[in-house]
């Protein structure tokens, strides 16, 4: 039942754009959310008999205290304002990706003297081209090589590099020229770093009409090692292409989304396309959602695209979302140059939104089948070890020194029977004895304890 100082507000709501806050007791924020109208985005809560509103409202209105709004004079500075406040007060019914750690981009720096690919977790705003995420850390290791194997471009850091007076390895196998060292053609291995960027975004045809036309260059001057180079790159080229499934006509980048959702379970397809094909499919997971799939969309476009990842030509979505023309505009100052969200209603972008349904569907029951294994497992060691419940969260701490110096523990923790890398955590150990590990241990588990009692973020398993 909604209070009546809700009731009212809901009354008087302008039909600017802006971002809606619905608290709870003690002024604790619950839910955010933006809207191009407040009066008809807001009031819609109440009034829709979308069954995906129903169950979200049923929870929220339970705890609802107050209603506070923000009118801003735009889409688009409604989407950023919204992106601040969630980062902000992290609100406990706004839509949480389980931990993103797991897909890797690859990093290029074209601004650097001498660029390098390099594998990252978390693409940033800092105006390098970043390539992904890859489905598997495999996958993007993968082409790392294939890349440094074929492209030759350096694979030290900038201290390597700076500190390095004679040639790696690299070298010596005729994977990276050294401009370490020797004097290498500048306007060269740019030139090499363009054909890497062509290569990971997938511009093939132009990659190779580059390469065949260096090839026959090279060759007519009797350059055969550098015609080899080519040669065999174009080889790489096509080892790749084989791959490659032609999902589109049209010669443009799109990623497009896939939504499958079982009751709170929710799982997200990003398919990626680059020049008209499908390069790789990537899956996002949301637990305990009981959001509208409009509004879990719509915060899963914003903040997965504001990372810093790869922003495509358009965005296919099954689905509206609101205040859709604030955030491409976003979107596209960040890429710097036009992108569009669509909704395609008929033609080849349904049967690319459908085959993203597909791939969505598939990996929610693939990784309900594996949580079922690991349910069986915590289970069967819950009996083994005679505790009193299942250990859905399991911490294991370990001991580490350098001859009794340098004392470390560490701390690895698995939730439903997964490893959680964001709550790893180490502890350097002040106050035990030189090799005394089970002193060591019991001061890391003293400041475990202790840290539960302060932190919030890190409660007791």
């Amino acid at each position: 039942m909604l209070r009546e100082s809700v009731r009212t507000k809901l009354e008087t709501l302008p039909s600017s754009p802006g971002v809606y806050v619905f608290k709870g007791a003690g002024d604790a924020v619950l839910y955010i959310g933006k809207a191009r109208s407040l009066r008809s985005r807001v009031r819609s809560y109440f009034s829709s008999s979308n069954s995906d509103y129903r169950a979200f409202i049923s929870r929220l209105e339970r705890e609802l205290v107050d209603l506070e709004t923000f009118v801003t004079t735009s889409e688009k500075e409604a989407a950023l304002l919204e992106q601040q406040l969630i980062k902000r007060h992290r609100p406990r019914y706004n839509v949480k990706l389980r931990d993103d750690k797991e897909f890797l981009s690859l990093r290029l720096d074209t601004r650097a003297e001498w660029p390098r690919l390099e594998v990252v977790r978390r693409p940033k705003n800092d105006r390098a081209l970043y390539f992904g995420p890859y489905p598997s850390a495999t996958a993007a290791r993968t082409t790392l090589r294939l890349v440094n194997r074929y492209f030759q471009l350096r694979t030290c850091t900038d201290q390597e590099m700076k500190r390095r007076e004679r040639p790696c390895l690299q070298y010596q196998i005729h994977r990276c020229p050294a401009p370490c060292v020797y004097e290498v053609d500048h306007e060269r291995y740019l030139e090499q770093v363009k054909n890497v960027a062509l290569f990971l975004s997938g511009r093939h045809d132009e990659l190779r009409k580059s390469l065949e036309a260096k090839m026959a260059e090279a060759a007519a001057e009797m350059r055969y090692e550098d015609a080899a180079v080519s040669r065999d790159q174009l080889k790489a080229l096509d080892a790749v292409r084989e791959k490659q499934i032609v999902s589109s006509v049209k010669d443009r980048d799109q990623d497009v989304v896939g939504l499958y959702r079982e009751d709170e379970e929710v799982e997200i397809a990003l398919l990626m396309i680059r020049a008209g094909k499908l390069v790789h499919v990537v899956t996002f997971s949301f637990e305990r959602s009981n959001t509208p799939a409009e509004e879990l969309l719509g915060n899963f476009v914003l903040n997965h695209y504001s990372s810093g990842v790869e922003i495509p030509d358009e965005i296919l979505l099954p689905l509206d979302i609101e205040a859709s023309a604030g955030i491409a505009e976003l979107l596209s100052e960040a890429r710097g140059k036009r992108m569009r969200i669509v909704v395609p209603q008929r033609g080849s972008g349904t049967d690319l939104l459908a085959l993203a349904h597909e791939n969505a569907e598939h990996a929610f029951k693939e990784k309900g089948r594996k949580r079922q294994g690991r349910e069986e497992l915590l289970s069967g060691l819950k009996e083994r070890l005679r505790l009193p419940s299942v250990p859905y969260a399991i911490e294991c701490f370990d001991i580490s020194h350098t001859a009794g110096k340098s004392t470390f523990a560490a701390c690895v923790k698995m939730i439903d029977g997964e490893l959680s890398p964001p709550d790893y955590r180490s502890f350097r150990i002040r106050t035990a004895a030189e090799s005394d590990d089970y002193g060591a241990l019991r001061e890391a588990l003293d400041r475990r304890f202790l840290r539960a009692q302060k932190d919030e973020r890190w409660p007791l398993p």
